[in-house]
């Protein structure tokens, strides 16, 4: 019987991996449906109550993969308890029946060549490490461009003259990267898809208002875990930071962690755990390039963002920050969303027409 693979969603780096997994197995990569309120009811279902939501997404995710016939999960980790999933998502799977075989690609808090070349060589015994270099390398381009593109698309989607234009390109790159095989064929792939983002008509004003989103990494990169609020804050013309993407976990990270705890050594000496320590320095960077809010999502019940919340608190008190706290679980209703980032909104805009106010007063 051939294996088909599955591995949970994570908006659109779905398409880098899946790419670089059947590009080394040569085995079929299932097509997952997106993720609904379907998804996060099975996962809930048959997960402990106390585990983190994002376990709950991934396990629906796999309950889904394998009614459609998966035969082989992969499950990364590191971090916190992100490291814990792929042994006790296999336990509740087989209790509930399913065959299967459930590979983490990374078993400790770092991708590790020796790891990830012993599992793919488990599925295709073919495989060199002259060639698995190659697409980790292809793959990796692949999410920092993806991920550039996304940054550059945050800081002008909300001001677009003609709605959906950045999000036609975008598709249209990952159509075309899906299939591109050549790093140099990518780089040209990109800088023209660059170009033409570039060319979209936007009416930004000079003084928009600007909001950074910190927290957890799998309700900021996972666009249904937090009802698409990048989406809803662009319909409000905000202009949108956001830290976390797959090119800041797999190597940006690393380089800047002591920088970041030497800046905020006031408020933190530890890191916390997970991206705790980041979230901390993040408040003093949106301060120091003038944004306007600050909105901090995470999981209910994530201890490293509990942990590292009062310590946010102070910052953003001490900088003149205004920031919302944000918690989703299974049970989180997109109208409460809209509700409180609709208070923010106002806030933020009536703080800066009294900021604007004195300075021409002055």
């Amino acid at each position: 019987m051939k294996q088909l693979i599955a591995f949970p969603q994570l908006g659109n780096y779905f398409n880098p991996i899946k790419k670089l997994i059947t590009n080394t197995t040569h085995l079929k990569v299932i097509e997952m449906p997106k993720i609904t309120r379907e998804t996060i009811s099975l996962g809930s279902k048959f997960s402990p109550d106390t585990v983190c939501v994002p376990f709950k997404y991934n396990l629906g995710n796999f309950i889904e993969a394998l009614n459609k016939g998966a035969t082989v999960l992969f499950q990364a980790g590191g971090g916190c308890r992100y490291r814990y999933y792929a042994e006790v998502q296999e336990t509740i799977l087989k209790d509930l029946g399913y065959n299967f075989t459930m590979y983490q690609i990374m078993e400790r808090d770092h991708l590790r060549f020796s790891e990830l070349y012993n599992t793919m060589l488990e599925l295709n015994p073919y495989l060199t490490r002259r060639k698995l270099i190659k697409e980790i390398l292809n793959t990796l381009l692949y999410i920092y461009y993806l991920d550039k593109i996304d940054i550059f698309i945050r800081k002008r989607v909300g001001f677009e003259e003609e709605k959906n234009s950045f999000k036609k390109i975008k598709d249209n790159f990952i159509k075309k990267a899906n299939k591109e095989n050549s790093i140099i064929k990518l780089t040209f792939l990109y800088h023209k898809t660059k170009k033409e983002l570039k060319k979209i008509k936007i009416n930004k004003p000079k003084d928009c208002l600007k909001v950074g989103i910190i927290g957890e990494l799998y309700t900021s990169m996972e666009p249904f875990s937090n009802y698409e609020l990048e989406k809803l804050l662009a319909s409000f013309n905000i202009e949108i930071k956001r830290f976390t993407n797959l090119s800041y976990l797999l190597w940006q990270k690393k380089l800047i962690e002591k920088y970041m705890k030497f800046k905020v050594r006031k408020y933190c000496k530890y890191t916390l755990g997970a991206d705790g320590l980041d979230n901390v320095y993040r408040v003093y960077w949106l301060k120091k390039h003038k944004y306007d809010g600050i909105i901090h999502t995470k999981p209910t019940g994530c201890t490293p963002e509990i942990g590292a919340m009062p310590i946010i608190m102070n910052i953003a008190k001490d900088n003149n920050m205004p920031i919302i706290f944000l918690s989703f679980d299974e049970q989180t209703g997109v109208e409460g969303l809209n509700t409180r980032i609709e208070a923010f909104y106002d806030l933020l805009k009536l703080k800066k027409e009294e900021k604007n106010g004195s300075i021409s007063r002055n």
